[in-house]
């Protein structure tokens, strides 16, 4: 009997190396309504994947193993960061949390997902980059998600 053990292996090291090793093909993707604008390796999320509410697109990798939502929405109490955060009711085991009078970005794990939130706030917005990938390739997305997290803008 032949052992799939080897090919196993392979595929999890084809598709580790797709975020590692490939270049990331980055893209600026610009919401013109509301100024956000954040870079994204275009090549590594290269499928749509719906819209979000408020303002945006839904990106996600070919194999859906992760995704990327851009998004504006209308931020109608003026709520702080911390107070936007609070109504959202994240969950009581964030891994990182920061928030600032100008933005907040929290990570933590459901399931065998690393789930990464930032929101910029600005003049009635909230601009916000969310993604979701798994938590075997953790290190190998930390620079792409850093990349997208720092690019995040809007007016």
């Amino acid at each position: 009997m032949k052992s799939t053990v080897p090919a196993l292996g392979l595929g999890l090291a084809a598709v580790t190396s797709m975020v590692s090793a490939q270049p990331a093909g980055w893209s600026t993707y610009s919401i013109p309504e509301t100024g956000t604008s954040v870079d994204f390796p275009a090549s590594i999320f290269s499928e749509e994947a719906g819209r979000p509410d408020g303002y945006g697109e839904r990106f996600q990798t070919a194999d859906g193993r992760a995704d990327l939502t851009i998004q504006a929405v209308p931020n109608v109490s003026n709520d702080s960061p911390a107070a936007f955060l609070a109504k959202k009711h994240p969950p009581p085991r964030i891994q990182y949390k920061r928030v600032t009078p100008g933005f907040f970005a929290v990570s933590s794990y459901k399931g065998d997902k690393v789930w990464y939130d930032r929101c910029n706030f600005s003049r009635g917005l909230v601009h916000c980059v969310l993604i979701n990938y798994p938590a075997s390739e953790e290190r190998d997305w930390d620079d792409i998600v850093t990349r997208i997290s720092l690019s995040l803008s809007g007016r």
